[in-house]
């Protein structure tokens, strides 16, 4: 049998920050923007409850399948007739960047809920509106 796990996000998706440089004493340090560590943490907090609820004491280490499915709120200044075609699926919504959303889930679940990113084989990721922001993640290994 196949392991797997599945879970989600509430709240707002937040793209992998470019990493910001700043100096102190004389030398430059890189930092990763606060959204960036905030939404990530969040993300590894999730996984790390979905991991236990399903039993799994160990991080997978084998090659994996990962489905990212993004749900943007839709924008109150929306018509009526805009909003549902955005929740049929006709419509979809710009930002964020869907890889730049990617990359902070698979950086957030390294040691969670796999030993490294570099296992994902097959990722699947979509962006679509709903009443609700939240992503879904859906882990699971790759059958021989």
């Amino acid at each position: 049998m196949t392991a797997f796990v599945s879970f989600s996000i509430p709240g707002v998706a937040v793209g992998k920050g470019r990493p910001r440089i700043s100096t102190r004493g004389g030398f430059a340090r890189a930092y990763t923007p606060a959204p960036t560590v905030v939404y990530e943490a969040q993300v590894a907090a999730a996984g790390k409850q979905a991991m236990a609820d399903a039993g799994m004491t160990e991080v997978l280490t084998t090659p994996l399948n990962v489905r990212i499915d993004v749900f943007v709120q839709i924008p109150k200044s929306f018509s009526k007739k805009k909003r549902e075609q955005a929740l049929a699926a006709e419509i979809f919504p710009g930002r964020p960047d869907i890889d730049n959303v990617a990359k902070a889930i698979l950086d957030a679940l390294n040691g969670v809920a796999y030993k490294d990113d570099d296992q994902v084989v097959n990722l699947s990721v979509s962006k679509r509106y709903a009443m609700e922001p939240f992503a879904s993640v859906r882990i699971s290994e790759v059958l021989p």
